[in-house]
């Protein structure tokens, strides 16, 4: 059964959430940021208006200046309507920068600072109107509306309760000097903004836990995409075995340069060669420092013959060691007693070749157990 026709019920596993983060899908909610961005603009009115004022008071002063040079150069005119723009210009860029750095903060303390292109990227697929129509009826819409119809009417309840309350107080305002009246006026819209800007705070208190359920909502898996996401993760058996080949290869090419190291070789005779080395000081036991098979059980053996290292024909022992010994790792346990009757010849080899003793007989053909000879368990296979 596809995926999209089951019951999404089990939460968003971490990859899904960190892959729709990378897609920008994350929990936003636009109630903070109108709060934020009104509220900022609010404040930052209330804060650089009289320094505003008072520039474009002593602008306007220079604008309806005139005196004789004045009117013999009409450029100065200009002048001053170009200094006159100059500053209403930069307050302009000063609030407009302090209002874009308020919008992108509270963007970011609700679901973080997110780096993609993608929601911006055209999708030509949502330009079906089937589909569209179709998104028109989902829970988030739904709730959508309901925060819009919400806020609405608390925005008109509130504010016709403000002015119904303060109608009397403004028709008095004529009555009064200007100078206090405007006070008066300014004191009476900054409570105005102020009950408006209470109500967008209860909205955006609601808004930004309702978004991050809806959002962990949206992300719910259905049991067969956690299936197929656990499939992913641990990887395809047959390439993770292919990989894992590969490395072998890679660290046994690359321990061709220990070969020199070695106290002997043993091979099988041209299929596989393995190269041991023991120090009794610092080994516990003998150790495997390079294996290949084929060419590159070849290029061992050459490398041995180069540096007057032994190399012996042990085919059994050979193939065991390949099969069952790690490189730079000491060799199984069960294969100690047969290493070590290989070891003794060498020691007696060496020794002659000092003039130390005779030479020793035939080299020697340790006993393996059947279990860790790959080709015993072949032809064990293949008998009936």
């Amino acid at each position: 059964m596809d995926s999209s026709s089951q019951d999404r019920n089990l939460p968003a596993s971490e990859r899904k959430l960190q892959k729709a983060r990378e897609d920008g899908q994350v929990a936003r909610s636009r109630d903070l940021s109108h709060l934020a961005v009104l509220g900022g603009g609010a404040l930052s009115l209330m804060l650089l208006a009289p320094l505003m004022f008072d520039k474009l008071k002593g602008q306007l002063g220079m604008q309806l200046l005139f005196d004789a040079q004045t009117i013999k150069d009409p450029m100065i005119m200009v002048t001053r309507l170009g200094v006159m723009s100059g500053v209403g210009l930069v307050a302009c860029a000063v609030f407009a920068t302090i209002i874009s750095v308020i919008a992108i903060l509270s963007t970011v303390a609700t679901g973080g600072w997110v780096a993609s292109l993608k929601p911006i990227t055209p999708d030509f697929s949502r330009l079906n109107p089937l589909s569209g129509f179709g998104r028109l009826f989902t829970k988030d819409k739904a709730a959508e509306v309901a925060k819009m119809s919400f806020i609405a009417f608390m925005l008109l309840l509130v504010g016709f309760s403000y002015l119904a309350s303060g109608l009397e107080t403004l028709g008095a305002l004529v009555l009064q000097p200007s100078t206090q009246a405007i006070s008066h006026l300014a004191d009476w819209l900054t409570g105005g903004m102020g009950l408006m800007l209470l109500v967008v705070l209860i909205v955006a208190m609601i808004d930004v836990p309702l978004q991050s359920f809806l959002h962990k909502s949206r992300m719910k898996m259905s049991h067969q995409e956690m299936k197929q996401e656990h499939k992913e993760s641990d990887g395809n058996p047959q390439m993770k075995g292919h990989i894992r080949q590969r490395q072998r290869d890679i660290a046994q090419g690359n321990s061709i340069k220990a070969v020199p190291k070695a106290d002997f070789v043993l091979m099988n005779p041209t299929h596989y060669a393995v190269a041991i080395q023991y120090d009794d000081k610092t080994m516990n036991a003998p150790r495997v420092i390079s294996k290949g098979a084929d060419l590159l059980a070849f290029k061992i053996r050459d490398i041995a013959t180069e540096h007057a290292i032994p190399v012996l024909q042990s085919p059994v022992l050979a193939r065991a060691l390949y099969a069952n010994a790690e490189i730079d790792q000491d060799i199984p346990a069960s294969l100690y007693t047969a290493v070590a009757q290989v070891l003794a010849y060498i020691y007696r080899l060496k020794a002659a070749m000092r003039g130390d003793g005779p030479l020793p007989g035939d080299v020697p053909i340790p006993f393996v157990p059947p279990e860790l000879d790959p080709m015993s368990k072949v032809i064990a296979a293949e008998t009936p």
